[in-house]
This record gives structure tokens, sequence and C-alpha cells, in this order.
């Protein structure tokens, strides 16, 4: 049962992260965050990344929305530094998402990757001149660039698991949206 209702957010595949203890209304963002119990942060995905964040500590939680567009323009790094602590500090768990065997992009998003972070490239496999994009991958690298090590999942596939997952690649507009959410539970 959940402590309370969920803290919805109008994800825009941007790179806001917002106080979840302090909103009154929906607002526009992909990232929310609470340090108080009972606060359920919330967001839904179909292909794109969830990304779990919380302190060593047991007094920060936060979730992202981790689409391509959200990662190479820092919605992870919004999230973490809204915790104001070191990355050796926090836990990550990432969520299901699409694997990048059935993830093609264009080669200008990964341009936008490799203008943003040449370590991104490593992200990147090139087939039959497409390119295919680990969002695992480029999370990965974000989380090390802040000290971040506790870092688990990135094992599944939303397009290739469609008896577990929901994908807009693989099902389009009709697809359904999984909700990803987190909080603490004061014990």
């Amino acid at each position: 049962k959940l402590p309370s209702v969920p803290i919805w957010i109008n994800q825009t595949h941007s790179n806001i992260s917002v106080d979840a203890d302090s909103l009154s209304s929906i607002v526009d963002a992909d990232a929310s965050y609470s340090k108080k119990f009972g606060t359920v942060c919330g967001v839904l995905t179909a292909d794109c990344l969830p990304v779990f964040v919380c302190n060593k500590e047991g007094t920060a939680v936060g979730v992202a929305h981790a689409g391509w567009r959200g990662l190479a323009d820092g919605i992870i790094e919004s999230l973490i530094e809204s915790f104001g602590c070191n990355g050796e500090d926090l836990m990550v768990h990432l969520g299901p998402a699409i694997s990048q065997l059935s993830f093609e992009v264009g080669k200008e998003v990964r341009s936008q990757y490799l203008s943003k972070n040449k370590n991104f490239e490593s992200c990147f496999s090139c087939l039959n001149n497409k390119y295919y994009l680990d969002l695992y991958g480029a999370a990965r690298v974000v989380l090390k660039s802040f000290g971040v090590s506790s870092i688990s999942g990135g094992d599944r596939c939303t397009f290739k698991e469609s008896d577990q997952y929901f994908s807009y690649r693989r099902d389009g507009e009709c697809s359904g949206r999984m909700a990803h959410l987190i909080w603490m539970e004061n014990s």
C-alpha cells in the first residue's frame, strides 16, 4: 500500500528536477525527489529509462525519466545535484528500458551525445550504417562521472520483453505506460 498519492510530473524530455515535497500541482519536469517520509515520487515510461536514486543515509530519494533527449540534456545530472552530496554516498537502480540492439537512432543523436562527452562513444554501436544507443550505458557514463559506484539494474528490454513491459517503439501510440515509484518509509 502506498503511503500517499503519488506526485506526478508532466514529462517533457527535459533536464528539470523538482522537489516533490513542495509541489501543489503538476509541473513540467522529468525527475522529482523527496526528503520526507511518505512522499511518493513517480514517473511513467514505455522505453525510456527510469533512474531510481537514494542516498545511503536513507534521507532522500528520487526518480528520473531519462529518454535519449533527457539523458543528453542532463536529467540525471540535475537529479543527482538535487541530493547535495558526493556520488559515493548514492545508490542508483536502472529500471526497465529499451535495449541497445532495439534502439536505432540517427547520426544527429550520436553527434549530440559526443559533442557533450566523448565518453559516450562506447554507448553507440553501428550496424549496416545505422546507430544504436545504449541508454543504460549512457546513464552509467553520467553516474560514474559523479563518482556513483553503487549501480544496479540495466539488463532488461522493454521492446523485446512484450510479456513484461510496455514499449512505445513496439506498440506505437497505443502503448501503455509503466509507473515507477519511490518513497521513504519511517521504520
